[in-house]
């Protein structure tokens, strides 16, 4: 296994007016590939906070955030956009897509943003849906899929920049039992395939799915759940 993002004594406060809110506190960890990491706590508790440490979309206000050895801390906005695009890639909730495109033509997005060629990014696209099942959808608009079926071509849009990271918000919040359990397998055989995958959830039932469970509660992390019933 390989440490593909950490996180050194990393704290996020916001401040309004003369409160200060610490959203997240001092935070020291490391993200390897090959695992499913499960990121875990209730509603307000600062998980989210910390996967967009992770994933380069927030700065901390005081220590270190690496990705693949490098220290984005005090790079630039653009510097961190490029990160964002070619090493990271991103699973939402509401998966995101665009209702206008084909789940083909969704897929190839990240890749034409890059500056790769149609054909190029076409290619790139069909295979990524084929890893999660939906090449005999590429076709269908998002309003013709289902939840499981939308966030599995989230899934594949993820994959196809080959990025190291792959960072889950809620991804099974939206889905019935057996969808989510099927996007869960996805997810598993990524993290088997030599990916780093991280996945926000405050669902319990989740737990089954992970290599390593990191729980955050009032800010703080641990490797140890203290409130079960705060997740209900």
């Amino acid at each position: 296994m390989e440490v593909i993002a950490s996180l050194r004594g990393a704290k996020k406060e916001y401040k309004t007016g003369d409160t200060t809110i610490v959203a997240l506190d001092n935070t020291s960890i490391d993200i390897e590939n090959n695992r499913l990491t499960l990121i875990m706590g209730p509603s307000g508790s600062g998980k989210t906070t910390l996967l967009s440490l992770i994933g380069c979309v927030i700065y901390p206000t005081s220590g270190d955030v690496i990705i693949q050895g490098t220290d984005v801390t005090k790079l630039p906005e653009k510097r961190l956009a490029h990160i964002r695009l070619n090493n990271i890639g991103f699973v939402f909730q509401h998966f995101n897509l665009l209702n206008p495109l084909t789940a083909l033509e969704n897929v190839m997005q990240p890749l034409l943003l890059r500056g790769e060629s149609k054909k190029q990014a076409k290619e790139k696209a069909l295979a990524a849906l084929e890893k999660v099942s939906m090449l005999d959808r590429k076709n269908n608009l998002p309003k013709k899929l289902s939840g499981g079926q939308k966030q599995r071509v989230a899934i594949a849009r993820a994959l196809v920049t080959d990025a190291a990271i792959i960072l889950c918000d809620e991804p099974t919040a939206s889905l019935d039992a057996k969808s989510a359990s099927l996007v869960m397998e996805d997810l598993k055989q990524l993290a088997a395939g030599g990916k780093a995958v991280v996945v926000v959830t405050h669902d319990l039932r989740l737990r089954p799915f992970a290599d390593r469970i990191i729980y955050v509660e009032e800010g703080k992390v641990s490797d140890k759940l203290k409130d079960e019933e705060a997740y209900k």
